[in-house]
């Protein structure tokens, strides 16, 4: 049985748009594999790793269906990236294995039962359902994602948390020494839902996202709706259900500092080609630089076990009192480097208070960072 036919690149860009949360080695061999699913003109797309499922159709020529099989993901990408741009391809069904021809190429794969399959049940709770446009989505978790913990053992801290409230879209990400919040306009009015989407998901996300709604407009929005245990994306022709991290997430309004007695606005190229100069010399393990606020100059210093050193200096418009502190320079590039705007805010009290970055004339994003001893 023909199981679809059509271009290389269309077969290539459905199975890329699944395959991101597949992992080449589990502990269930199938969950390696993707599910095609034919019925009529058009194949369903599926992967899972049993807490996140993606999914898309695509229309293909072939035999009428329904018919449904798994087959190895990476190996079938890897094959297809491998062939010119312009061959029609054909996956054909025979004997528990699937024959992949393109031109004078024919790759003979393995594939296991499409019923043993792990499809992820969704939820019966689902609230009402949301939208922003997909850029609006991407540019948040782009923000927000980098303040992200890595395998935290308060697992409420490995994700971002999702808080829809009236016609707000607040997105928070915090490791314990860093906190970024990003905020977006909502066209309807939400009852409060706040949720922890995990990690992975929000990786798998922002690598999914459009960075502007090119096409029909049908494509340029991005649906959401939180349950309980699960949220939903709908978005390009797909849908995305993921679970939820559980755990209470640290009341983040308290952890925003207000009332800082310094404020100032520099440019945020110059400040973070300073910064990432001056983190050369600093220590592997140590990634401290201490930065001087003076009247009209700040300085920015490093050092290392073999006694090298860095300084640089650049010209602020600044009046207040000296202030010197230490921080992590890795907290300070990761929010520089994810915000587009040429200007950044800066608030600081005194060496011992955390700093608080900001853009100027806004209120939807502020990022804090805790200072370190030197």
């Amino acid at each position: 049985m023909i199981v679809l036919k059509g271009p290389q690149e269309q077969l290539l860009s459905a199975l890329q748009a699944v395959a991101g949360i597949v992992e080449r080695r589990h502990t269930l061999p199938i969950l390696a594999n993707v599910l095609l699913r034919r019925e009529g003109d058009e194949v369903e797309f599926i992967s899972s790793d049993l807490e996140i499922q993606v999914r898309t159709r695509a229309t293909f020529a072939g035999d009428a269906g329904p018919f449904a099989t798994t087959v190895g993901a990476r190996k079938l990408i890897d094959i297809l990236k491998s062939l010119p741009g312009d061959q029609v391809c054909s996956l054909s069904s025979a004997q528990n294995k699937l024959t992949l021809q393109a031109g004078k190429s024919r790759f003979t794969l393995q594939t296991l039962p499409a019923e043993d399959f792990p499809l992820v049940q969704e939820s019966g709770d689902f609230g009402p359902a949301f939208s922003v446009p997909q850029a609006t989505l991407k540019a948040l978790i782009t923000q927000v994602h980098f303040a992200m913990a890595v395998h935290d053992i308060r697992f409420y801290l490995n994700g971002i948390l999702f808080v829809a409230e009236g016609k707000t879209l607040t997105l928070v990400a915090t490791d314990g020494h860093r906190l970024a919040l990003a905020e977006a306009t909502l066209d309807v009015d939400m009852p409060k839902q706040e949720v922890i989407l995990p990690r992975k998901t929000v990786l798998e996300l922002q690598r999914l996202l459009k960075d502007s709604g090119k096409g029909n407009d049908d494509q340029a929005g991005i649906e959401m709706r939180f349950s309980s245990n699960q949220a939903r994306f709908s978005f390009s022709g797909m849908e995305f259900v993921t679970k939820l991290v559980e755990g209470k997430f640290p009341d983040y309004n308290r952890v925003i500092p207000k009332g800082h007695k310094y404020k100032l606005v520099l440019g945020r190229a110059p400040l973070l080609s300073a910064l990432n100069r001056a983190a050369i010399l600093t220590s592997e393990k140590f990634k401290a630089v201490r930065l001087t606020f003076f009247e009209n100059l700040l300085t920015i210093a490093a050092s290392n076990a073999e006694q090298e050193e860095a300084k640089e200096e650049i010209e602020i418009d600044y009046a207040g009192d000296k202030i010197e502190t230490g921080f992590n320079v890795n907290y300070l590039t990761d929010v520089l480097a994810n915000m587009p705007q040429e200007m950044v805010g800066l608030d600081l009290h005194d060496s011992a208070s955390s700093m608080l970055f900001s853009l100027p004339e806004r209120s939807d994003f502020k990022y804090v960072v805790m200072p370190m001893r030197i």
